[in-house]
């Protein structure tokens, strides 16, 4: 009691009764195509079908994967717009002095930005935070650096999360008070 790929196609409504009239005539013009070929021709008809099957597939494929990766750089470049326009809109001024804040980037060079004693003690607790944008690095709120971070998190290059945490009881160098002019 199996019914037919038509009927059940209909019966799920996929399809409408044209549709299927007009799928069953051009499969009999095509059979009729082929049997007017000489039977050796009907053959290379058949593979040639087959191989330009498998070349239309192998197209759709590689046209999948480049719009995926056209997709990825769409993206890309979108939150790299984002993340600058957080930057411009949400940076804090630099102050004016001499004292440079040094800092690892990428793990291996060291970048420096303007920074007194107020801006180090606010990256100390994490108020503040250092981001890159393009090739500069600028000074954001903490708020800020959350959500940059979101986007991408190689921007955010500095950035002490703030801890409420009370150090430990049994820190041994709690009685050793660090100096406060202490720069590095």
């Amino acid at each position: 009691m199996s019914t037919s790929l038509r009927d059940q196609l209909l019966k799920a409504g996929l399809v409408n009764e044209k549709q299927s009239q007009d799928a069953e005539r051009q499969q009999r013009q095509q059979r009729r195509e082929r049997q007017q070929l000489p039977k050796g021709k009907r053959d290379v008809a058949s593979e040639a079908e087959l191989a330009a099957q498998q070349a239309q597939l192998a197209k759709s494929a590689r046209d999948r994967e480049l719009s995926r990766r056209q997709q990825d750089e769409a993206d890309k470049k979108a939150r790299r717009a984002q993340i600058e326009q957080l930057v411009e809109q949400n940076r804090l001024p630099r102050p004016q002095t001499d004292e440079l804040y040094n800092f690892v980037v990428d793990g291996n060079k060291v970048g420096r930005i303007p920074a007194d004693s107020s801006v180090r003690e606010r990256l100390g607790r994490g108020e503040i935070a250092i981001v890159r944008c393009g090739d500069r690095y600028e000074f954001v709120p903490a708020a800020t650096a959350v959500r940059i971070r979101e986007r991408d998190p190689q921007a955010v290059v500095v950035f002490a999360a703030a801890t409420d945490a009370a150090p430990p009881a049994d820190d041994g160098y709690s009685n050793f008070v660090v100096p406060d002019d202490l720069m590095w």
